[in-house]
C-alpha cells in the first residue's frame, strides 16, 4: 500500500492528509453506523475528513466514530454552515452563529478544526462575515476558517478587509478542481470551479499564496469513474446522476476522458487514478476530497497523491494534438 502524503495547514498541530475523506456518502448521510468505513480509511492514513451541516446526518456518524475512538486530537475535522434553498444562499452572523453551534453539538466536540462558508452571500456585507468568524476563533470554538464555492476575487476582498482592521483572515478554500471541466453550476447557489483555461489566473493566484485548496469532485463526480467510456455517452446517463450529468457531461469531457483511457491503458492504471494524478501535478497547495463507501477504493487515489503527473502529461489530457506522451 502507497504512504500517504501530507501537507500542513495554517494554526493546526498536526499535518493533514492530502486525501481528505468525503462524509457526503451513505451510509453516513443516512444516519447509520460507518465506523468500518471510517476506520478503514484512517488505517490508510486519512486524518481530514470533511463535512457539512447540508450531508444529512453526516456530523452525527462522524462524531460518533471520533468518540467511540477517542481519537479527537488525531483528526482534523473540517465542517461547513451556510444556507441554501431554491437556489437561494444566506450566510450572515445569525446562520454562522446558530449552524456552528449546532454542528459542535452533533460531532459532540468542543472546536471544530477547519470551519467553512459553504457558499458566498454577496447580501451580507464582508465586515459582518469576517467579523463573526473572527469572534468564534478567538472564542477558540474554531481553529481556523475559510470558504467553499468563492471566487478569488471575493477571498482577495475579504482578506483585504481582515488586513486592513488587524482581525483574521480566510486560510483555505475549497473549489472544485480536476480534469472535469464543470460546464453548469451543478445544484445551484454559485458552485466556483478553478477548472480550465478560463481559470488560469486563478490557480496561478492559489499557486502564488499557497493557500490551501481543498479541491472537491477532483473525479467529475464519478465522471471520470471508469465506469463508462468516452464513446458510450447513453452508458454515461445510466452511469452519472442529474447532478453530474449537468456539470460534467459534454463533449469536451468526453475527450479528456479519451485520452484518460489512453494514458491509463498506456500506464497500466484505471482511469480514476490518471485524474487524480492529474489533480496533484497542480502547482497548488491541493488537497482532495475524496467520498467512496468502500474503503480499499481510497487506494488509487492515495497512490496519485503520491506520483502526480507530469507538466507534459497534464496538458496532454487536457488539449490532446501535442507530442505523443
Amino acid at each position: 500500500m502507497e504512504k500517504m502524503t501530507y501537507g500542513s495547514l495554517e494554526m493546526l498541530p498536526q499535518p493533514a492528509s492530502r486525501i481528505v475523506f468525503g462524509t457526503a456518502v451513505d451510509p453516513m448521510t443516512a444516519g447509520e453506523n460507518a465506523d468500518a468505513l471510517l476506520d478503514g480509511a484512517a488505517e490508510r492514513g486519512i486524518n481530514f475528513f470533511d463535512c457539512a451541516r447540508s450531508y444529512g446526518r453526516a456530523e452525527e456518524v462522524l462524531g460518533g466514530w471520533i468518540r467511540r475512538r477517542g481519537n479527537r486530537e488525531k483528526v482534523i475535522v473540517l465542517t461547513k454552515c451556510g444556507d441554501i434553498r431554491n437556489g437561494i444562499v444566506k450566510v450572515n452572523r445569525q446562520v454562522i452563529l446558530e449552524q456552528l453551534e449546532t454542528s459542535l453539538k452533533t460531532l459532540q466536540t468542543d472546536y471544530i478544526d477547519v470551519f467553512l462558508l459553504h457558499r458566498d452571500d454577496p447580501e451580507t456585507p464582508l465586515s459582518e462575515i469576517m467579523e463573526t468568524l473572527h469572534d468564534v476563533k478567538r472564542e477558540g470554538k474554531i481553529r481556523l476558517f475559510g470558504v467553499s464555492n468563492w471566487t478569488v476575487d471575493r477571498i482577495r476582498e475579504a482578506n483585504l478587509y481582515a488586513l486592513r482592521n488587524r482581525i483574521e483572515d480566510f486560510s483555505v478554500s475549497s473549489p472544485n478542481y480536476g480534469l472535469a471541466l464543470q460546464m453548469d453550476d451543478l445544484w445551484g447557489g454559485g458552485c466556483v470551479s478553478v477548472s480550465g483555461p478560463e481559470h488560469q489566473a486563478d490557480r496561478d493566484w492559489y499557486t502564488g499564496t499557497q493557500m490551501p485548496v481543498i479541491a472537491y469532485s477532483s473525479l467529475g463526480r464519478g465522471f471520470f469513474s471508469g465506469k463508462f467510456r468516452a464513446d458510450d455517452p447513453e452508458g454515461a446517463k445510466r452511469v452519472l446522476d442529474i447532478y453530474a450529468q449537468k456539470g460534467y457531461l459534454y463533449p469536451e469531457n468526453l475527450g479528456r476522458l479519451k485520452r484518460a483511457e489512453e494514458m491509463a491503458q498506456r500506464k497500466g492504471i484505471t482511469v480514476p487514478e490518471i485524474a487524480m494524478r492529474y489533480a496533484f501535478a497542480s502547482p497548488m497547495n491541493l488537497f482532495a476530497v475524496v467520498s467512496t463507501t468502500k474503503a480499499e477504493r481510497l487506494d488509487s487515489s492515495i497512490r496519485a497523491a503520491a506520483n502526480p503527473l507530469t507538466a507534459e502529461e497534464a496538458k496532454w489530457l487536457e488539449e490532446g494534438d501535442t507530442d505523443h506522451v
